[in-house]
């Protein structure tokens, strides 16, 4: 049993010890507390005052952080928590400050050094090329030579000259023979130069010609082309990326995340040419927004606004105020200020690329704003417009919103509706903190959507936490959750994003820019257009609404409702590629090319992992370059350093970590996705092993 610390003195370490003396006046002294190796010490000092903890590192746990008389209690290390992105500190270190209380009613505070030693994890990546050198470069491979690509013709004869003309260095006979031969059939001969004692190499206007004259003559034995040889690499040609070139698209980070300029270049070379419908049932959309012209349809094609007409007289319920109709605007309301959640999400999925033509009346708006992820494909996004104008719904609206918008007919306020194109994918950035039994009539509805073919993706929600949200958690819905950039080469999860069974997707949402803001994306920005450059937070930048100025505008937001309209993306651009034809196809193909993450296989944080538009579409390569992948379990991410040879050290703490080494293709950063070349190993560390090495990991 250890029970108190020594005073730290200079020359050695203290140890816990039992039998100390008691403190009968003034605090309890300053003390460190090694934890080494282990996970759980205890600490035991005796004391005759009143104590707390009142400050902490954040990687340490305490059993008790305040009493009466001897302190007592263990200190728990989470070394996880502490361990930087570099996973570069072979000992963590930091200091509980003890407030004290003694007898006499003297108070003070005293600061204790507590350290923890990191496990070690090394390992090697290589290529899988035997050989490496500084000089060694990767290249795209040379053309394979064309069949019919030649130098001129070899003309070989059955005797070789005189022996006397040879003696003297003479093989102007050979070529003379083969010049005057052609040029008496009226075939021009460029050059002519010896090859060996019996052949000569011409080059000629009219090779096939020429063939047939040489053959004719007796003395030639044989008349070949100089074919073309080129050297052979075996490497993959790489593509060229396309980099959009709208204001505001260095901003959208996600879309590089998942893989998208591999898959408009592919785009571009293979148009998708299926229509595929979107519907997003969400808060309406504003059709006049500029980077949405010509993506939705309309009143009269399928629009629908689900709404019943409001009692309130300030308007500030339906908003519209008119009831069920064909206009899914997002409406104007008095006092409203905050964008539209609905334009927003809309846009991720299908805003237009290029000039979007903005009017001349708005001095302030972008003539070209953002992009979305379906770019040139055929989808057109359905707005059912079934949030009013302060971001409510109930499970009666959203139950009608989904079944109208798989194409089911629906009454509203007498009137019946049907929907003249239905729904492929369902978009539902909505949801609720419910139990089952009150969401069964929404969960009624996704089974009817489900049988008559859509896909239902919903917002696994932004509570925090591990409890289900509906609809997100009906059975047949497709529950997504966010994750964000970390700074390595493998995304984590948002802290914000519910995590619990029935996730089976995630997507980028982006970072809690009030709590946990990040800014690993790279990019700067002058938000306020003053020259002032200002890291841009990893958040989602989409069209929006200026309700204050009534004007187009675009936002940034976060949460799971942006991570849904990604996967909606993706599902619908496999569609209009043709890669799938229907539901069940589209969802295996999804969650069998996303990227795994977190703990192997599927877990509740991130379901199958993180969709990757690259390799569900089988866009080209873009890139090749060779990398490290570290992740605990937990999903926490490292990114330790690769020296010259591909070596590295990790100091990390007690888990399970996935160490993969890989090609990254589609250039998102993310080594060793699906489809990629990639080594794996899987490796505990604890006290019980606190150092491994996985050895060279060679992508194949």
């Amino acid at each position: 049993m250890l029970r108190c610390a020594l005073p730290v003195t200079a020359g050695f370490l203290t140890v816990l010890l039992s039998g100390c003396q008691l403190f009968s006046s003034g605090g309890p002294g300053r003390y460190a507390v090694p934890v080494g190796k282990n996970i759980t010490v205890p600490v035991s000092i005796g004391y005759k005052g009143s104590w707390s903890i009142t400050a902490k590192p954040s990687w340490v746990n305490l059993s008790a952080s305040s009493g009466t008389g001897d302190v007592d209690f263990d200190v728990t290390v989470d070394r996880a928590v502490g361990t930087p992105l570099a996973a570069d500190l072979p000992t963590l270190s930091g200091a509980l400050t003890v407030s004290w209380t003694d007898p006499g009613g003297r108070t003070g505070k005293t600061s204790w050094p507590v350290t923890a030693d990191e496990y070690t994890l090394t390992g090697r990546v290589l290529a899988t090329a035997a050989v490496q050198g500084v000089d060694t470069r990767l290249a795209p491979p040379q053309a394979s030579a064309d069949a019919h690509a030649s130098h001129g013709l070899i003309v070989t004869y059955r005797t070789p000259p005189e022996a006397g003309l040879q003696a003297q260095g003479i093989f102007s006979d050979l070529e003379r023979r083969a010049t005057v031969t052609l040029r008496a059939a009226g075939i021009g001969v460029q050059r002519a130069r010896p090859l060996g004692a019996r052949s000569s190499v011409v080059q000629v206007s009219d090779p096939a010609r020429a063939t047939t004259v040489l053959q004719r003559d007796p003395d030639v034995l044989s008349v070949t082309e100089n074919a073309v040889l080129r050297t052979q690499a075996t490497s993959t040609p790489l593509a060229a990326a396309v980099e959009p070139t709208d204001q505001f698209a260095p901003l959208q980070w996600a879309y590089r995340l998942l893989g998208y300029p591999a898959v408009w270049r592919d785009m571009q070379d293979h148009p998708y040419t299926k229509a595929v419908t979107v519907a997003v049932v969400d808060s309406g959309v504003r059709y006049d927004h500029p980077d949405l012209q010509g993506r939705l349809w309309t009143a009269g094609e399928g629009a629908l606004d689900v709404l019943e007409a409001t009692v309130d007289t300030s308007e500030t319920g339906n908003g519209d105020g008119d009831g069920p109709d064909t206009d899914p605007t997002d409406p104007r309301t008095p006092g409203r200020t905050l964008g539209s959640h609905g334009t927003h999400v809309t846009g991720i999925i299908a805003a237009r690329w290029g000039d979007n033509g903005a009017t001349t009346g708005c001095a302030t708006c972008s003539h070209t704003g953002v992009i979305g992820a379906t770019n040139t494909a055929t989808v057109k996004i359905l707005p059912i417009r079934a949030i009013d104008a302060e971001g409510n719904t109930d499970i009666a609206q959203v139950a009608v919103a989904v079944r109208y918008a798989a194409g089911q007919s629906v009454t509203l306020d007498g009137k019946a509706y049907a929907n003249p194109h239905p729904a492929q994918v369902i978009n539902l950035s909505l949801g609720g903190e419910i139990s089952a039994t009150e969401a069964q009539p929404m969960c009624d509805a996704v089974a009817d959507a489900v049988a008559a073919g859509s896909l239902v993706f919903v917002a696994s929600g932004n509570g925090y936490g591990t409890t289900p949200y509906y609809p997100a958690a009906c059975p047949g819905a497709v529950a997504v959750g966010s994750v964000t950039l970390s700074g390595g080469s493998a995304p984590r999860r948002a802290t914000y994003s519910n995590a619990y069974p029935q996730v089976q997707l995630s997507a980028p949402g982006g970072t809690d820019y009030f709590q946990d803001a990040t800014y690993y994306n790279g990019v700067r920005w002058d938000p306020q257009g003053d020259g002032t450059l200002e890291p841009f937070v990893d958040a989602i930048v989409s069209t929006g609404w200026d309700y204050v100025k009534n004007l187009p505008n675009y936002e940034v937001e976060a949460g799971t409702s942006q991570a849904t309209p990604q996967v909606s993306a993706l599902a619908a651009l496999l569609l209009s590629k043709g890669v799938t034809s229907g539901a069940a196809a589209t969802l295996a193909r999804l969650t069998s090319t996303a990227t795994d993450l977190g703990a192997a296989g599927r877990d509740d944080q991130f379901g199958y992992g993180m969709i990757n538009a690259a390799a569900a579409l089988g866009a080209p390569a873009v890139s090749d370059t060779l990398g490290l992948r570290l992740q605990d379990a937990r999903g926490l991410v490292f990114q330790p350093k690769l020296d010259a040879l591909g070596r590295f050290s990790a100091y990390l703490g007690s888990g399970t970590y996935r160490v993969i080494g890989g090609r990254d293709r589609d250039g998102n950063g993310v080594y060793g996705e699906t489809a990629e070349p990639r080594a794996e190993q899987s490796v505990t560390l604890g006290p019980d092993t606190p150092a491994a090495d996985v050895g060279d990991l060679i992508p194949k």
